[in-house]
């Protein structure tokens, strides 16, 4: 069955003026997607991997269980799925042997069952649940394949689950949540930023049915599966990096696969109805003299061998005026901040893990004034449970010597997140 056709939009921002010498371009790619199905809905396959181990015990697996039949009961006559347990290793909890099997109200029926069977007992190895997952989902012939994985506990593995997600990288979507106080807000992102999903944090197991809710609302509404960004430039010139910068920071850079030396394609997972914001940085050949112009990137969607969108022309002009050549795009400027605040908050929170508390107030400090500039008053009230900010806009905080792990982790997860630029009316 050929996927559904969502209008894709492409719009560029950059300035195009370069100074003599200079070779570097930057610009911000905005893509934009619309819900336009042609035909039947594309074809969908999911699992659900719940943990299972000893810490879940008490009202977690209890929200659990229930945020799992409702995430089940959401799903379309049709759709393929399976429920995963996860311990130190995977098992199946529905259908009970290996594979998966059309939603339908008797075997929704049967899962919900199962389900309710589930206890806590056993360690968390999470490479292990990741792996079943992309073996289930590996069989199926279907157009968006989609995983959810909840935990509440560090993966007694970690060199396991880094080779799982660099084997499975790009193969299926999934979004990961931590539950309670337990998690790593390093596991949820890696995996996130592995298979193009979401990571969050719910300290209150009473808000999972919501979560998953959502989670299922999303998946149901996803209208196209391998979708990526199609870069060409000119000869001689190099692709500094491409990165998506909104709704998350995720390096797609090494994600390249060349189509020609002069084009390559970037994946950027499963779509719906939504916006994303990529950062594309070109290195131009020297020797370009001025009042020169050159097509220094052209940016379009693709799906297989299906262009989605053309036209994202990024033009570059060389020129004598600095009132020209100094200018930012400000799309540009605003994701560089949106950025820079996302690694102040990672490098501060790396330096106090280390009891490098100086360089962890220095870093911290900075994230606080950009938080403040460019309005982040979520990251802000974050910050002030991991430190005392005494003034943002001059970049003074304190270390605070109490404080909840979670609220360390759920300022990590924030480090992954962005503000969307809006023009100003």
């Amino acid at each position: 069955m050929s996927q559904p056709s969502p209008g894709f939009q492409i719009t560029v921002d950059h300035n195009k003026y370069l100074s003599a010498g200079q070779q570097v371009i930057d610009a911000v790619i905005s893509v934009s997607s619309g819900d336009k199905r042609k035909g039947p809905a594309p074809t969908a396959a999911q699992v659900i991997m719940i943990d299972c181990s000893s810490s879940m015990g008490g009202d977690r697996i209890v929200e659990a269980k229930r945020a799992t039949a409702v995430a089940v009961d959401m799903l379309n006559d049709g759709v393929a799925f399976a429920v995963v347990a996860g311990t130190e290793t995977a098992r199946m909890v529905y259908p009970p042997t290996f594979g998966m099997v059309a939603a339908s109200p008797s075997t929704k029926e049967e899962a919900r069952k199962a389900i309710r069977g589930l206890w806590a007992n056993g360690g968390t190895a999470i490479g292990t649940w990741v792996d079943l997952a992309d073996r289930l989902l590996a069989e199926q012939e279907v157009e968006i394949k989609h995983g959810i994985l909840l935990t509440d506990g560090h993966t007694q593995r970690p060199q396991e689950l880094d080779a799982t997600l660099k084997r499975c990288r790009d193969h299926f979507v999934c979004d990961s949540r931590g539950v309670g106080t337990g998690w790593a807000a390093a596991t949820l992102m890696a995996i996130a930023d592995a298979l193009h999903g979401s990571a969050r944090g719910l300290p209150d197991p009473e808000g999972l049915v919501d979560e998953f809710r959502a989670m299922a609302e999303s998946f149901m509404s996803t209208t196209i599966a391998n979708v990526a960004l199609r870069v060409w430039h000119p000869q001689g010139s190099r692709v500094r990096f491409l990165k998506e910068v909104h709704p998350h920071r995720v390096d797609l850079t090494d994600r390249r696969t060349d189509v020609t030396d002069q084009t390559g394609d970037y994946p950027t997972g499963s779509w719906g109805a939504e916006t994303r914001d990529y950062h594309l940085s070109v290195e131009l050949p020297p020797g370009k003299e001025v009042g020169e112009e050159v097509l220094a990137a052209l940016v379009g969607v693709v799906s297989g061998d299906t262009e989605l969108a053309g036209g994202g022309l990024v033009p570059a002009v060389w020129t004598d005026d600095p009132a020209l050549s100094t200018m930012i795009g400000p799309k540009v400027a605003h994701y560089t901040g949106q950025v820079e605040l996302g690694e102040a908050l990672q490098s501060g929170l790396i330096a106090m893990r280390a009891g490098r508390d100086e360089e962890a107030a220095a870093q911290l400090g900075r994230a606080a004034q950009l938080a403040e500039r460019s309005g982040r008053v979520e990251t802000l009230e974050m910050l002030d449970k991991v430190v005392h900010v005494d003034d943002a806009a001059s970049a003074r905080v304190r270390i605070r010597r109490e404080m909840e792990e979670v609220d360390r982790e759920m300022l990590e997860l924030q480090s992954r997140t962005t503000k969307r630029w809006r023009d100003k009316p």
